[in-house]
C-alpha cells in the first residue's frame, strides 16, 4: 500500500518545499461519502481523502472553499497541499488535523469566531462556482435577490430531488405552498450575503491546542442565519457558543422561523441522501412552515 501513495507523498514534498519520507499510511474514517488515509512521515503527518475519479471537481470545489474560509483569518482550518486524479481516485490533501474534545471555552471563542466569518459579506448571493452538500449538488449561481436565490437553488432544487426520488405525494403540496409564502418569512429582515461554512454539524468543527476549526464546508454567501440553522439540526453545540455568537452580532428578530426554514433545506438533502427516515421531519417542518 505504501508505494501507492508515493506519488503523493513526494508531490506533497515539492509543493511545501519540505522534505516528505513516507514512513506509513494509516486507514481511517473519511465519513459516510469519503474514504481517507493518513500519511505519516516524520514530524509532519498529511490527511488525505479520496474517492472516484469523477468527484475530483467535489474536492476542487472544497479546497477552494478552505481556502476562502482561511483567508478571512476569522476561523483556524486545514492547510490544502494539493487535489488531483492519482491511480483513477480523485483526492484532496490537506493538514492534518489532531482533534481534542470541545470545551465550554473552545464553544465560546467559535461562537465569536464564527459572527467574525459572517462579517465577511460580498454584494451577491451564491459563490464563484457550484460545489456539494454531501453528495448532492449545490449550485451556487450569482443572485441580488437573496429569496429567489433561495427558493430556486436551495429548496426548489431539494423538493424538485425528492420528488423524483418518489416523496411527491407527501411533500408536492406544501412545499409548492411554502414557496408562495417565503416572503412571509422576511417582511422586515432583508439579510447581507455573508460567507458561511454552508455545513455547520457538530461533526464538522472541533478543537486543536485549545483553538476551534472548522472543515468540510460546503462554502458560499447567503444568509448567516443558515449556519446557525445547521448547527441545530442535530446538536453538538452548547449554550456558550450562541450566547457567545448572540453578544457578538445579534439574530434578527423573526429568526426563529427562518431557521426552521434553512433546517429544512439540510433535512431534505439529508432525506435524498439517506432515504425516508428523514421524510417525516421534513413533512413535519413543511407543515409548520405553512
Amino acid at each position: 500500500m505504501m508505494s501507492e501513495w508515493s506519488e503523493i507523498a513526494q508531490h506533497i514534498a515539492e509543493i511545501t518545499g519540505q522534505p516528505f519520507t513516507l514512513k506509513s499510511v494509516d486507514r481511517v474514517g473519511g465519513g459516510c461519502i469519503n474514504d481517507a488515509v493518513v500519511l505519516v512521515g516524520g514530524e509532519r503527518s498529511w490527511f488525505v481523502k479520496f474517492n472516484h475519479r469523477s468527484r475530483l471537481d467535489m474536492f476542487e470545489a472544497e479546497a477552494d472553499g478552505l481556502s476562502e474560509l482561511r483567508a478571512t483569518g476569522a476561523v483556524r482550518g486545514p492547510e490544502v497541499i494539493d487535489c488531483g486524479v492519482m491511480n483513477g481516485q480523485a483526492y484532496i490533501d490537506l493538514e492534518r488535523l489532531d482533534l481534542e474534545a470541545t470545551s465550554r471555552k473552545t464553544e465560546q471563542q467559535f461562537g465569536a469566531q464564527l459572527a467574525d466569518l459572517h462579517r465577511n459579506t460580498q454584494e451577491q448571493f451564491g459563490w464563484f462556482r457550484d460545489n456539494t452538500i454531501g453528495m448532492t449538488p449545490q449550485h451556487n449561481p450569482l443572485e441580488n435577490d437573496w429569496i429567489e436565490f433561495f427558493r430556486k437553488h436551495r429548496l426548489g432544487f431539494q423538493v424538485d430531488l425528492a420528488i423524483s426520488n418518489g416523496y411527491g405525494a407527501e411533500i408536492t403540496q406544501l412545499a409548492g405552498r411554502l414557496a408562495r409564502r417565503l416572503p412571509d418569512l422576511f417582511v422586515a429582515y432583508k439579510p447581507e450575503a455573508s460567507l458561511l461554512h454552508g455545513d455547520l454539524w457538530g461533526g464538522n468543527w472541533g478543537s486543536v491546542d485549545g483553538e476551534p476549526v472548522i472543515f468540510d464546508p460546503a462554502v458560499y454567501y447567503g444568509d448567516r442565519e443558515t449556519d446557525i440553522a445547521m448547527t441545530m439540526v442535530f446538536g453538538g453545540f452548547g449554550k456558550s457558543f450562541y450566547e457567545a455568537y448572540e453578544a457578538s452580532w445579534p439574530l434578527a428578530p423573526g429568526h426563529e422561523r427562518r431557521i426552521k426554514l434553512y433546517q429544512l433545506y439540510h433535512i431534505l438533502n439529508h432525506l435524498n441522501l439517506f432515504g425516508r427516515s428523514y421524510l417525516g421531519r421534513a413533512v413535519s417542518l413543511l407543515r409548520e412552515l405553512t
